[in-house]
């Protein structure tokens, strides 16, 4: 698999990640064995995983299988830290809270250091330089390789990568930030993808594949019994891409898959993977089946004719102050 850097940094991690955000809850450890010898096979690196994740056991479930199936000098791991079950005060970027929480990370990992570390949220109440500064503490103390961030808006993902860049002394750059971003769901673009470009930090996109969606699995208002949508605690977060702009949109991909002869997964996935300044999105998948359907996207480039009239077809509507006011 082709790897690429992220962001203006010299880390590199291959151009698809593996999300571990079900490890632990509905993907148990036999699964989970499966996709990681099926992701490190096709020459994946870039594992992304967060302390939440099934309260903490994806780290668990990722760090035993290092032990035993894969050589973690071959990974480049990344999780967060800053989201907390506290139905108050959903984000903690308390340097107290996020350092603390990459220790329990690294013992549940059973390593010494992440490759890549995020503060997982935005917190309004904490000083944004305080949680800046555990980014810097992480990195000092060889906790973790590189910093991010994850789920900033623009101007959050502006003022601290600023930050860390301008104020005195050795800060850690931001190398990446991750939030979502798919042909269901591109307001990324409005100002989150022009910071990261202009101050030299790496997208991951998370759900890629509009939360299961652009697959097409959903076509015809039909809930396959097995799928995300159909699950309990998971269909509320699928529902939010089963209306009729999802629907055109899916319907364009699929088109776009028949003309091609491929699948609209491999049309989705190879559309956000080579979007400017994105580096690698992460792909959750529940077997390693559905994980080497997604594999499969590495010899696919689309056609600039296939990408414009996907870009036509889910364009956000971005006006006033993004378009040049003068034409408005």
């Amino acid at each position: 698999m082709e790897q690429r850097h992220l962001g203006r940094t010299g880390l590199r991690v291959s151009r698809i990640g593996l999300g571990t955000l079900t490890w632990g809850r509905d993907t148990d450890e036999h699964d989970a064995a499966d996709l990681m010898k099926t992701f490190w096979e096709a020459g994946g690196t870039l594992v992304d995983t967060a302390d939440v994740y099934g309260d903490g056991e994806a780290e668990y479930l990722l760090g035993r299988l290092m032990e035993g199936l894969v050589p973690r000098r071959d990974l480049v791991i990344s999780t967060k830290a800053g989201s907390v079950p506290d139905p108050d005060r959903r984000f903690d970027g308390s340097r107290g809270h996020l350092l603390s929480a990459l220790d329990a990370s690294l013992a549940r990992l059973g390593t010494d250091h992440v490759d890549l570390w995020h503060v997982h949220a935005f917190d309004p109440d904490t000083p944004l330089e305080e949680s800046l500064q555990a980014l810097d503490l992480a990195v000092s103390s060889g906790r973790a390789r590189y910093a991010a961030v994850s789920n900033f808006c623009g101007w959050q993902l502006a003022k601290a990568a600023t930050w860390q860049l301008a104020a005195p002394g050795t800060r850690t750059r931001l190398a990446g930030t991750q939030l979502e971003y798919s042909l269901l769901q591109r307001g990324v673009e409005r100002e989150v993808l022009p910071a990261a470009l202009d101050l030299g930090i790496g997208l991951l996109p998370s759900s890629p594949l509009g939360r299961g969606v652009l697959t097409g699995k959903y076509r015809g208002d039909t809930v396959p019994p097995d799928s995300r949508g159909a699950s309990e605690h998971l269909a509320p977060f699928v529902a939010p891409y089963l209306d009729d702009t999802a629907s055109r949109i899916v319907d364009a991909v699929a088109t776009a898959a028949d003309g091609l002869a491929v699948t609209p997964l491999q049309v989705a996935l190879a559309w956000v993977r080579d979007r400017p300044g994105v580096a690698a999105p992460i792909v959750g998948a529940r077997n390693a089946q559905q994980l080497t359907a997604a594999l499969s996207v590495e010899t696919l480039s689309l056609p600039d004719e296939i990408c414009r009239a996907l870009d036509d077809v889910s364009v956000p509507v971005h006006r006033y102050p993004d378009h040049d006011w003068s034409t408005l």
